[in-house]
């Protein structure tokens, strides 16, 4: 069994991964005979954590049970607390699942933590600005591989600014190979412009199946 881990802590923002965590977890509009991605939450440790909108969450595992043969992807959403020392394990938990090619997605403040940890220097990346980058890691040098767009991806790596969770999320899925070409188009659309006629389109391409 392979995993969505998603990687939780204090001041976590709620919103970002709201998109495509139901869509792994559930499977509803992925491709005949492809099982769901069950999610799992993992911390630094067991202790419950408190979302930026005050959830309470206990962690189902810690950052050591990932591994490179139990995770279909590695979720990390942006936090208010991703400057703190104490996160550190979870850089060498990433670079191991990029060198293995496993996918990792990060989003707002996650990039910045990546990009503090050297990880974006190497690979296209976006961020919420190229200066939030610079800000918040000084020593970065990706900027010539910086794209100032919603979401980019570079091979195993998916990175997407604070607006980009539905962006994200078509990423992921894309990666995964988890849904039809028609389905995640309508998915996308559906969500992104709010235009009914992507909801039925959403609505036959699964009936399709």
């Amino acid at each position: 069994m392979k995993y969505a881990y998603t990687y939780v802590m204090d001041t976590l923002s709620d919103w970002e991964l709201g998109y495509v965590l139901p869509e792994l977890n559930t499977g509803r509009y992925f491709r005949p005979s492809i099982e769901p991605v069950p999610v799992r939450t993992v911390g630094l440790t067991l202790d419950p954590i408190v979302t930026m909108g005050g959830v309470r969450i206990v962690p189902d595992a810690t950052i050591d049970e990932v591994t490179t043969e139990n995770t279909a992807v590695l979720l990390l959403p942006g936090a208010e607390t991703w400057h703190e020392s104490q996160h550190a394990p979870v850089f060498g938990k990433v670079a191991d699942l990029l060198d293995h090619e496993v996918p990792v997605a990060a989003i707002c403040g996650a990039t910045g933590a990546l990009a503090a940890a050297g990880l974006l220097n190497e690979r296209r990346h976006t961020s919420n600005a190229l200066e939030y980058l610079k800000m918040v890691a000084p020593d970065y040098t990706g900027e010539p591989r910086y794209v100032p767009e919603t979401a980019v991806v570079d091979g195993p790596l998916i990175t997407a600014n604070s607006t980009g969770g539905l962006h994200l999320g078509r990423l992921v899925l894309e990666r995964l190979d988890l849904c039809s070409k028609e389905t995640l188009e309508a998915w996308f659309e559906f969500f992104h412009t709010g235009d009914g006629k992507w909801f039925y389109a959403l609505m036959e391409s699964v009936a399709a199946r």
